[in-house]
């Protein structure tokens, strides 16, 4: 069966304030317009996704729900996976190693370096560290979602905000 992993960044983030933890930090008002255009990307490219799952932090769950507003993505259906923040491949890929078999187009909103490092692995190629608000598109071919750790897929498409 065919399907799709698209993984995002999450958009622009305020610089930490004095004794901010990294995980409290919010999305500028260019980070919001940025989620806003790369949503719009991602409608015009793939219509739509069954899934969304994003990390806890401020920054990713605003861009995942600006994402979803454009997607006509019922907001209240995203998850957010704890174990996202900052996660690395390993992690995120044992996430989507358990994802229903009904489900075939996937989006991840996450942090760098590991959505970055997943993308390289199921990919095989040594792409770019994800800027703000960019997307990776991975068509895979799997039976289930199980197979993923055992099989590579094919960059379909990128987005980037210059």
């Amino acid at each position: 069966m065919q399907r799709l992993l698209v993984i995002c960044r999450h958009a622009e983030s305020n610089d930490p304030f004095p004794l901010q933890p990294d995980f409290e930090r919010e999305l500028t008002k260019n980070g919001q317009h940025q989620a806003r255009i790369t949503g719009q990307w991602l409608r015009d490219t793939f219509q739509k996704v069954d899934m969304i799952l994003s990390s806890p932090a401020p920054r990713a769950g605003l861009t995942a729900r600006l994402l979803a507003d454009k997607l006509y993505f019922d907001e209240e259906r995203i998850e957010y996976v704890p174990d996202f923040y900052n996660a690395r491949e390993s992690v995120l890929a044992n996430v989507l190693g358990k994802l229903p078999d009904h489900v075939s187009r996937v989006l991840l909103v996450g942090h760098n370096p590991g959505i970055t490092s997943l993308v390289r692995t199921l990919t095989e190629q040594h792409v770019a560290y994800l800027e703000p608000a960019g997307a990776y598109a991975i068509k895979l071919d799997l039976d289930t979602w199980q197979d993923l750790h055992v099989k590579s897929g094919k960059l379909e498409s990128h987005f980037t905000q210059a």
